[in-house]
């Protein structure tokens, strides 16, 4: 195995990776953030709704799928053992099932064409191949099934070059490849202008020693500044912020055709 090779495998170890920063995670305001704005575009009502969360990880976008939508039915997929093993514990009333879907992650009969509401959060930029990813996750989805996508825009930092991102995204590339792999896209926008965006830029000023921060746990115990920081960001993220081209977390709202291929 070449080095470039072994650098990849240890950035696509998500097993390790929930292992590591799952703390940092829970605690991220970005990621509340996205739970938010995804519980408002999902648009449930009391109607009767499947969702799936495709690359779930640990679980916490669901706990606040089943605490605010406590009659739907919830599917994640992922991955990583460790972090379904983790999420099956946070909601044991969902089901959780490992799939890859760059290799054999075909839908099991009992899932083919079931979710009506589908996620998937900050996932394709992990991937070398997302339009792959998609067009495999469509199975699990039914017609006309509502679809959020979120990815991240703007400049890499070296956290995220070190969870393994291989790209960021823009408004236009996001909507191509929604178009490209068969989904219907009702908007893409841009979220979180201008807070959002200086939160990136702190986390990019950060650079290697967030890596070593939040692997030791250090976000979590020992660094009240980093604490303060991020419940400070956490309260400018409530606030109601103004959908722009400009906000550097991207999200996309799309279907699939009334009719699936």
């Amino acid at each position: 195995m070449s080095a470039d090779e072994e650098a990849r495998t240890e950035q696509d170890d998500w097993d390790r990776h929930w292992d590591d920063y799952a703390d940092a995670a829970t605690l991220n305001p970005a990621q509340q953030l996205r739970h938010r704005l995804i519980l408002s575009l999902l648009a449930l009502d009391d109607r009767p709704a499947r969702v799936i969360d495709v690359g779930c990880g640990q679980g916490d976008l669901m706990v606040r799928l089943h605490a605010a939508h406590p009659r739907a039915e919830l599917c994640g997929l992922d991955v990583s053992h460790v972090g379904l093993e983790v999420a099956r514990r946070k909601v044991p009333t969902a089901k959780f099932i490992r799939r890859d879907l760059l290799g054999n992650g075909e839908a099991p009969p009992q899932l083919k064409r079931w979710a009506t509401h589908a996620i998937c959060s900050e996932v394709l930029e992990h991937v070398d191949d997302p339009a792959r990813l998609l067009i495999a996750a469509r199975a699990f989805l039914a017609p006309k099934c509502r679809v959020i996508v979120t990815v991240p825009g703007g400049p890499m930092s070296a956290f995220d070059r070190h969870i393994g991102h291989r790209q960021h995204f823009t408004l236009r590339s996001l909507g191509d490849l929604l178009r490209v792999t068969g989904f219907d896209v009702e908007k893409v926008t841009g979220v979180g202008f201008p807070f959002f965006n200086i939160y990136r830029l702190v986390v990019i000023r950060r650079g290697q020693r967030l890596v070593h921060d939040v692997a030791r746990g250090d976000l979590k115990t020992t660094s009240t500044i980093a604490r303060i920081v991020m419940r400070a960001f956490g309260l400018l993220f409530a606030l109601r912020l103004p959908k722009s081209r400009w906000g550097w977390q991207i999200v996309g709202v799309a279907r699939t055709p009334s009719t699936q291929a």
